[in-house]
């Protein structure tokens, strides 16, 4: 009979169990490194996400083992879109859209809200047009972008101060800040935390004084940059979106700690090339506040009645036909 070697048994035992390990640590590796994953912001690369490109420059999706393709947004993109046609699997919507396409059947979650405050807001200039009540809109003209949610969301204070239409003339907005800039008009729509200062400055510089119309501190409140995902990911690989809003939101805290704000300007500076170091220092800190005003409250919450507002306000407004119970689509998910 043919005899093995003790130390023959320990080596051919020794090497099954060390070949287990590399294929369970293999295994571990696939499922939790290497994922791809694509997601398409609103808008372009500015301040407004500064904590998605933080998350990204700064590790903090690799740490989660994705590797993560952060897109620009614009006008000839839309989020919601490329989630259906399974271009990407992530990506940032306001409430309007969200809503309108729940009210089209598609299937979405919501997974955090990026924005407490809506940045879009109004610029004017309170010499010519002091403001104190809705009612002091009466008789002006006043800066609207037609089919925008900033139409919604106008039309809707209009309603709380008691005016319609007959009282003020609605003048439709464009890109181009002439006629705001040689006083055609002194109530302009813009988004706080970033266009807004390149006007403000050019306006300062001629010795204006400029304010800020603020529709939440009027009682309507239009949410704004959301996370969002498809109910199909969700519900087939929820560890994945787990791991993904572990990453963003931490990128999110990261960006916008004081801490941190050197850091934060660095790599703002290498996505947005054109705007002045100044500038970009001011939007930082607007957008710190636009996104977490309340340091009581975790960044990325979701707010359920600025939600069922929005959905409201756009039922008024005949936006959508019936209603789509917004609630069932808010699946908050942030780190623990």
């Amino acid at each position: 009979m043919k005899t093995v070697s003790l130390q023959s048994r320990f080596f051919r035992h020794g090497g099954i169990l060390l070949a287990a390990c590399l294929l369970v640590m293999a295994m571990h590796a696939d499922a939790h490194a290497g994922d791809r994953v694509r997601y398409r912001l609103k808008w372009l690369f500015n301040a407004s996400v500064i904590g998605d490109l933080y998350a990204d420059a700064r590790g903090f999706f690799h740490r989660q083992g994705l590797e993560v393709s952060v897109k620009p947004g614009g006008p000839e993109r839309n989020a919601i879109m490329e989630l259906e046609l399974r271009r990407a699997e992530f990506g940032v919507a306001s409430a309007d859209q969200v809503i309108r396409a729940l009210s089209k059947g598609a299937r979405l979650a919501v997974l955090a809200q990026l924005f407490q405050i809506n940045p879009l807001q109004w610029m004017y200039r309170p010499d010519r047009m002091p403001i104190k009540s809705l009612k002091d809109l009466k008789g002006h003209r006043l800066g609207v972008t037609f089919g925008g949610n900033d139409e919604a969301i106008l039309r809707t204070l209009l309603a709380k101060g008691g005016l319609t239409e007959k009282n003020v003339e609605l003048f439709s907005v464009r890109r181009d800040f002439t006629p705001f800039l040689t006083k055609k008009i002194h109530f302009w729509p813009v988004y706080r935390n970033t266009q807004a200062l390149f006007l403000e400055a050019k306006l300062k510089k001629a010795g204006e004084s400029v304010a800020y119309f603020d529709p939440s501190e009027y009682g309507v409140k239009f949410v704004a940059n959301s996370v969002i995902t498809s109910r199909t990911l969700l519900e087939e690989r929820p560890q994945l979106v787990r791991r993904f809003m572990t990453a963003l939101i931490q990128g999110w805290r990261a960006a916008l700690d004081v801490k941190n704000q050197d850091q934060a300007l660095k790599t703002l500076k290498r996505f947005d090339t054109a705007t002045p170091v100044a500038i970009l220092k001011r939007q930082i800190r607007l957008t710190r506040r636009l996104v977490q005003p309340d340091p009581a409250v975790p960044l990325g919450t979701i707010d359920k009645g600025a939600w069922r507002q929005t959905e409201t306000l756009m039922r008024r407004q005949k936006l959508i036909s019936a209603p789509v119970n917004v609630e069932k689509a808010l699946v908050q998910i942030l780190p623990d």
